[in-house]
């Protein structure tokens, strides 16, 4: 049974397409082979540079923490129900760490082709705030020929907030900001088209 003329015509037609599809694929290929031609990766550690810094601060660990500080201002030769001033506050404080990448250099970044490695600055704490709408004298007491000395609940804010970095510091907040700052930059770098990152 012979087909009809249109559909042998439409045969031959999809059979031409198909094969000057194949044929110009197999030039291009070979024009490619040929001229060394390939894919380029133009990223430079400049650029890279510039790309981390743009994330400025970064901010990767945050403590919260409540500490109880003593103050207490005393005469050395009256007693303290005379002209004594102690104070018992309960601060309420945040820790923020993190890295400044705004100090990054040059020679903190290397690129080789699809790979780049970069050593970030050392993480460090960034900033202490006691919360002041969470921060209260828990007791006062004043000797009877003494008025209150505002000095001293200024001081006890002072200690407390660096009683609260120490805590942080303690607790390892520093380690912390370093592991979170590598996994950001990381995320980053991979966002960028590298394929092998190394950030320490």
């Amino acid at each position: 049974m012979r087909l009809p003329v249109y559909l042998r015509i439409f045969g031959v037609l999809a059979l031409g397409a198909l094969i000057g599809i194949a044929a110009v694929s197999l030039v291009s290929g070979l024009w490619q082979h040929l001229s060394g031609a390939s894919t380029s990766f133009n990223l430079t550690s400049p650029t890279v540079v510039e790309k981390v810094r743009q994330l400025s601060r970064l901010e990767t660990v945050e403590y919260t923490l409540d500490k109880i500080v003593e103050g207490d201002k005393n005469n050395p030769y009256l007693p303290d129900f005379l002209t004594g001033d102690k104070l018992l506050l309960i601060a309420h404080g945040e820790v923020i760490a993190g890295v400044d990448l705004s100090q990054l250099k040059e020679g903190d970044v290397q690129v080789n082709g699809d790979s780049v490695r970069v050593r970030l600055p050392a993480a460090k704490v960034l900033t202490t705030r006691i919360d002041n709408g969470k921060t209260r004298v828990y007791s006062r007491i004043t000797g009877l020929l003494v008025a209150a000395d505002p000095e001293l609940e200024s001081k006890a804010r002072q200690l407390a907030e660096q009683q609260i970095t120490q805590a942080a510091l303690d607790d390892g907040i520093l380690q912390k900001a370093e592991l979170n700052a590598r996994s950001s930059v990381t995320s980053l770098l991979y966002g960028l088209g590298f394929h092998k990152v190394d950030v320490q």
